[in-house]
């Protein structure tokens, strides 16, 4: 993992935002004349520029270009300066970095995991760039409707790999959901999960959590009982039981808009499965989303389920016709059941 100390230059242009290989066109001819002063530490705050509606501003770091936000003040897209690769810029507190990014100093690489390609490091913040991504698996699932289940199996194989990954190396994710999984590629054949930043680092074997973290469409029944810790890792395969239900059903397990009775939802843990399912995909559903924690199929055993055995083969092309929509299919919400109840995990 490279980390360097680096601090920006405010590079603003008034206009509409052209093409990027415009702005490095005209970043190019600044850098000449620029570059000896680029990095001097009395430039400055090296926090990024904040961009105002009548104008782009733009931030040259180390040897990148920190562009557009894409989630307030602290996310924003940017772009290797010779290379013009697109990547995603998290900045923090240069006080709380180490804390935050705790998750992937202790867990070696993994390919459906997204990897930290370089840490810059100004006076006040931290820079630390990502690969970025081509979409969410909740956009995805909720834009199809629901996936056949070939598809289904070869990316949730993917998912599954990711959380095992982490649960063999005293990681518990907690915040679980569709939404934390993006794609790699374009085609969208190629999952990982997007960020590590909610995950507990268990300091021993005991996976034993108290907290109330996660999504209430997502939360297992036995953080909800309140009675005393639960298993971090059982909890996280509830949640990949609930995605995988998702993807092949096109709505969640439990579903209701009031807390309350979604709550009394989950406890209960009763859920129907349409017939349309294969024999062996009902299997694997039924042997996650258990009440009882100790009864339900670890992550590292979830792989080995048969329904997912063929699922490592490469994928074919771009697919069509996607199943249609039965009575048993309603959209994946697209708000309402992460966002506007998050607030009973806060």
């Amino acid at each position: 993992m490279n980390i360097q100390r680096s601090n920006p230059i405010n590079i603003t242009r008034y206009g509409r935002s052209r093409h990027k290989t415009h702005d490095f066109e005209e970043l190019s001819c600044l850098r000449t004349t620029e570059s000896i002063q680029s990095f001097s530490p009395n430039l400055g705050s090296p926090s990024p520029p904040e961009t105002p509606n009548s104008s782009h501003c733009i931030s040259c770091i180390g040897k990148y270009l920190l562009l557009e936000p894409l989630e307030g003040d602290h996310v924003f897209r940017a772009a290797h300066l010779h290379s013009g690769e697109d990547l995603v810029c998290k900045v923090f507190d240069i006080a709380r970095y180490q804390e935050s990014l705790a998750a992937y100093f202790c867990l070696p690489a993994h390919k459906n995991i997204n990897q930290i390609v370089e840490i810059l490091l100004g006076d006040t913040k931290a820079y630390v760039f990502f690969e970025r991504s081509h979409g969410d698996m909740h956009s995805f699932v909720r834009a199809c409707k629901k996936l056949r289940e070939d598809e289904a199996a070869r990316l949730f194989h993917q998912i599954a790999s990711a959380v095992a990954h982490c649960h063999d190396n005293r990681l518990v994710l907690r915040d679980l959901k569709l939404r934390k999984f993006v794609f790699k590629n374009e085609d969208r054949s190629l999952v990982m999960l997007e960020s590590l930043e909610d995950a507990c680092v268990l300091l021993d074997g005991d996976d034993s959590l108290s907290d109330k973290h996660g999504c209430p469409a997502y939360v297992s029944p036995e953080v909800l009982s309140g009675s005393g810790s639960y298993s971090g890792r059982a909890a996280d395969v509830w949640s990949l039981g609930v995605m995988l239900y998702t993807m092949l059903v096109g709505r969640y397990p439990f579903h209701d808009l009031e807390p309350g009775s979604l709550f009394s939802k989950i406890r209960r843990g009763h859920f129907s499965l349409p017939e349309s399912l294969t024999p062996k995909a009902r299997c694997l559903i039924r042997s996650i989303l258990r009440r009882d924690p100790a009864q339900r199929l670890t992550s590292r055993e979830i792989l080995e389920h048969p329904w997912l055995a063929a699922s490592e083969a490469p994928p074919p092309g771009p697919s069509h016709g996607r199943g249609e929509r039965g009575s048993w299919d309603q959209l994946v919400p697209d708000v309402s059941m992460e966002e506007e109840l998050d607030k009973f995990f806060s």
